[in-house]
């Protein structure tokens, strides 16, 4: 917030925005990610004196433990949101499409940047299905009841429960479950789903998987955009809903991408520990990493699905987008309406 990531230094401009003197305050030194001389030793317990050899953030960390050091490499985690990072080089890329410029990270040889984009509602939409519509008993029953349909039968649930994230940017968006593009209240389109041969609750599963996929193309088509290049040759993945077989092979399709799931999927612990082996001197330099990656290639899912059906679904998902917005200025209108006829 204090620094600016060109020139990886502390902007004076920046406390002026903020309000803060500078003279204060005890700032960090800003060192590289990896620097075994940088950060000290732990001072107590069992690895007391144990020099820390690095420092990252969890998605920077992920993007390291999947070894995406080419620029255009990327990669998504799937949590309670989804996080996608896009390896941009040496230069930051300012965004003109919704995402964040970020550092990424400095293994030593100077900072590399990415492109940074965040999905509001990924693993917190199926745990919606199990808390407040009771569909499932567990999360990880969506991908079996997603899978007792062959497609969406025409739903499409926008997730918004706190606006749309990257690359909308759509504070006022509520979640909207669209039937043929025809928006419905939750109480209605469950009836509909519980008491019909058409449609069922299977359906829903699928489309709010669906959500996260199609958002996460929407994320990854800005970076294209912002960087000036083709959308990257494949996608990594990591996080809680990437164990789903079923899941991983929907977000291929939606993306028209292989997906990568790594062998190891703890990416984020071992973004750190490859960092502060770098540090260390236990590799030589990324091309050791790299010949790591490909001793443990994990298990790729490829696109399954024609490029209309894909261009289908995504020109369904952008219009139920464009139904989901400013329904709290409306409500708000209404009350202003009401107070003045009770007046």
């Amino acid at each position: 917030m204090l620094v600016d990531i060109g020139t990886l230094e502390y902007d004076d401009e920046l406390f002026a925005f903020f309000g803060l003197e500078r003279g204060k305050l005890r700032l960090p030194r800003i060192v590289p990610s990896a620097d075994a001389a940088a950060f000290g030793a732990l001072a107590a317990g069992p690895l007391a004196g144990v020099r820390i050899a690095a420092c990252l953030g969890d998605q920077s960390a992920a993007l390291v433990g999947h070894r995406a050091f080419a620029p255009g490499a990327a990669k998504s985690t799937y949590g309670t949101g989804c996080f996608l990072l896009c390896n941009t080089g040496p230069r930051p890329v300012a965004s003109t499409h919704g995402l964040i410029t970020t550092v990424a990270y400095d293994l030593g040889h100077g900072p590399v940047y990415a492109l940074e984009g965040s999905v509001a509602a990924a693993g917190s939409a199926v745990k919606f299905l199990q808390d407040n519509l009771g569909i499932i008993a567990s999360p990880a029953e969506v991908g079996e009841l997603a899978q007792t349909v062959p497609d969406n039968g025409g739903v499409v649930f926008v997730t918004a429960f706190s606006g749309l994230f990257a690359p909308y940017w759509i504070d006022d968006a509520k979640g909207t479950i669209c039937m043929l593009l025809t928006p419905l209240p939750l109480f209605h389109l469950f009836q509909i789903l519980t008491h019909t041969h058409t449609l069922s609750l299977g359906h829903l599963a699928r489309a709010t998987l669906e959500a996260t996929c199609l958002q996460t193309h929407a994320v990854l088509a800005a970076m294209a955009q912002d960087s000036g290049q083709a959308a990257p040759s494949r996608l990594a993945v990591d996080g809680g809903m990437s164990n789903s077989d079923f899941f991983v092979q929907l977000q291929a399709d939606v993306l028209g991408l292989p997906v990568n799931r790594p062998a190891m999927r703890e990416t984020t612990a071992l973004g750190a520990a490859i960092a502060a082996g770098l540090a260390a001197g236990l590799w030589r330099g990324l091309d050791d990493l790299e010949r790591l990656g490909q001793e443990e290639p994990g298990t790729v899912f490829c696109p399954g699905i024609a490029p209309a059906e894909r261009e289908r679904m995504v020109g369904r998902w952008e219009s139920a987008v464009g139904m989901c917005r400013g329904w709290h200025g409306e409500e708000a209108e209404e009350k202003d309406g009401d107070a003045g006829d009770g007046e």
